[in-house]
């Protein structure tokens, strides 16, 4: 699935397009990709409020995880940017996060390649000329 030339303003709308296809793919782990400033947290947060999180969604650069609830359940928010090894997410409990059946958001994902599931989306953001932003997505 690919949608091209998103503004601020089509956030909404794509982050409710991506639980749609999650859903319809039986996967609730998501892998954001894409350089830095590509965008990633903003779309999480239009991802959790399309969820009808209320929480404050922001980087968990420094946390590591920051952990929404919403009507249905809990999403789990992860940024390992700053991950010097793998080990540092399995201290962190990751594997306990991604098989509790909630929502896990990943940012920096290639900083844990050993330690991913068999079954989730990959939700590439890739700045165009004008500024807008692709957001390519694929099953894995």
């Amino acid at each position: 699935m690919q949608i091209n030339a998103i503004s601020i303003d089509k956030l909404p709308e794509a982050a409710t397009q991506l639980i749609g296809f999650a859903e319809k793919n039986q996967t609730k782990i998501l892998l954001f990709f894409g350089e830095m400033g590509a965008g990633k947290t903003t779309f999480i947060k239009a991802f959790c409020a399309a969820l009808g999180v209320k929480d404050a969604v922001s980087s968990p650069t420094f946390s590591i995880v920051n952990e929404y609830h919403y009507p249905k359940g809990i999403v789990y928010h992860f940024d390992f940017y700053r991950l010097k090894n793998q080990l540092e997410a399995l201290d962190l409990g990751f594997e306990e996060y991604l098989y509790s059946g909630n929502y896990c958001l990943i940012e920096w994902p290639e900083k844990i390649p050993g330690l991913l599931p068999q079954n989730y989306l990959e939700v590439l953001l890739e700045v165009q000329p004008d500024q807008h932003r692709k957001l390519t997505i694929a099953k894995i």
